[in-house]
């Protein structure tokens, strides 16, 4: 599947599934089967809390789709300024907003026009102020260089076939010092690729997964330093039992190389500080 053919599949599920959530159509984002017509239980549910759930509309956490809370893992401060790569519903955005209060910004990034209208509406249904929507692609952000502190995302960066430059554009955006901080679904090792793709239809992903070295050498050759990759949530063959059996895969054979191999994860990154970022320092990380 190309480029443009895995962008377009992205827009038409992600759309759908904001059109569910707000005609009232979807009770959940999964159910055995979400919107996004991968998704099954052990992914996407209990992210939230009771508290951050109260904190937001309803809509939002119903159109969220992530693997993971990268609000609640990521250190925000007072007075940063925020971007959030796919912010879909707007969940992540909303409480981020919370966390680096009136003096802060954040901005989600999103290019499905049925995302981006259900997150203005549950951004006018919240009364947050200090946030902004922006159409746009997660490979051409559409903001200026050294701009932002902190880059959050949830289980979207896999969706990318680019995935090099959605980094190199993550980079060139954050500020000198700046912080990298996602959740995203990641391969432990090698899977063969029969079964990694229908796997990766279970999980929601519609391009692949990076393998953790991978994701790390990816990230390094972006200019970042300080990589972590910390497991989140483990997935076992067992969670994806039904679905397997149902694209006729004999669960029982493909066990051994599938379980323990898929997670989701939250990605620590650093963008080196001012001083460390000459051109020769930065492998001319500040082309696009």
């Amino acid at each position: 599947m190309s480029a443009e053919n895995i962008r377009e599949v992205v827009k038409e599920k992600y759309g759908q599934a904001a059109l569910r959530v707000a005609t009232g159509t979807s009770n959940s984002c999964c159910g055995s089967k979400s919107a996004l017509s991968g998704c099954a239980g052990p992914i996407t549910v209990n992210l939230y809390d009771a508290n951050q759930a109260s904190l937001i509309p309803q809509e939002a956490l119903l159109a969220s789709l992530g693997c993971g809370n990268p609000t609640a893992l990521a250190e925000l401060n007072p007075g940063e300024t925020v971007l959030d790569l796919g912010s879909g519903g707007g969940i992540d955005v909303l409480l981020s907003a919370k966390r680096v209060g009136s003096t802060g910004k954040v901005y989600g990034l999103d290019m499905t026009d049925e995302m981006l209208a259900l997150a203005r509406q549950n951004q006018r249904k919240a009364g947050i102020q200090n946030v902004e929507f922006l159409k746009g692609e997660i490979e051409n952000i559409p903001l200026p260089d050294n701009s932002v502190d902190v880059i959050i995302s949830n289980c979207v960066i896999n969706l990318s076939a680019d995935k090099d430059r959605v980094l190199r554009e993550a980079f060139r955006v954050l500020k000198p010092g700046g912080r990298f901080a996602v959740s995203d679904v990641v391969v432990r090792s090698v899977v063969p690729s029969e079964i990694r793709r229908s796997v990766e239809l279970w999980v929601g992903c519609v391009a692949g997964a990076l393998e953790e070295s991978e994701y790390r050498r990816k990230l390094a050759a972006a200019g970042f330093e300080s990589i972590q990759v910390e497991p989140i949530r483990v997935y076992q063959v067992e969670d994806a039992r039904q679905f397997l059996v149902d694209e006729g895969i004999d669960v029982d054979a493909i066990a051994p190389l599938v379980d323990g191999k898929f997670m989701s994860a939250f990605v620590r990154a650093k963008k080196p500080d001012a001083s460390c970022c000459g051109p020769s320092c930065c492998g001319g990380s500040t082309k696009r």
